[in-house]
């Protein structure tokens, strides 16, 4: 029981640190999970991050289902997840209460764009993060600009882009281990 509430308590106050979606999470979730608890590897996080993405779903909520379920099974996955959603649950409700009466004051214009501001940096730190430790060599820089130009430049789906990338990484694994690498 007193691991379930952990799990709850984690991922509430990752939930409520996460201001800016899925992207702004990583640093969070590495320095929580990773660094003060010994709970996973970064690496092992950037995996469930990565699969978190292809899902149907929140980044932050499919991730914190996928690290429930493998601390604690079924239960564990719940327990997360009711974790990570409640805090913006709650905040949600409160904001929406007083939002229409405050938004156009002038400080809540100001403290917003701040926030905007804030979150971009997270994003940012958070690519930087994800650049050195996933495209690392030459095979994974060769699948990253491919990928990179038909996100960035065509309307290629993203589940696509990302079942190519995992076939282009096997076949790149495969060959590796063909000339003995």
């Amino acid at each position: 029981m007193t691991e379930l509430l952990n799990l709850f308590i984690v991922f509430a106050k990752i939930g409520v640190c996460t201001f800016g979606g899925g992207y702004a999470m990583v640093p969070i979730l590495e320095r929580e999970l990773a660094e003060k608890r010994g709970w996973a590897e970064s690496t092992e996080l950037l995996d469930w991050y990565a699969i978190s993405q292809a899902m149907p779903g929140i980044i932050a909520v499919n991730v914190a289902t996928f690290f429930g379920c493998k601390r604690r099974g079924v239960i564990g996955g719940i327990v997360a997840t009711l974790g990570m959603v409640f805090p913006s649950f709650v905040i949600i409700l409160a904001i929406a209460a007083v939002l229409n009466n405050f938004a156009d004051v002038p400080q809540v214009k100001s403290a917003f764009a701040g926030i905007r501001a804030c979150v971009v940096v997270m994003i940012i730190t958070t690519v930087l993060r994800l650049w050195k430790t996933s495209v690392a060599d030459r095979p994974a820089i060769a699948i990253f600009v491919p990928i990179f130009a038909l996100s960035a430049f065509t309307g290629v789906p993203l589940a696509l882009l990302i079942v190519a990338s995992g076939v282009a990484g096997v076949a790149i694994g495969a060959v590796r281990q063909g000339r003995g690498k």
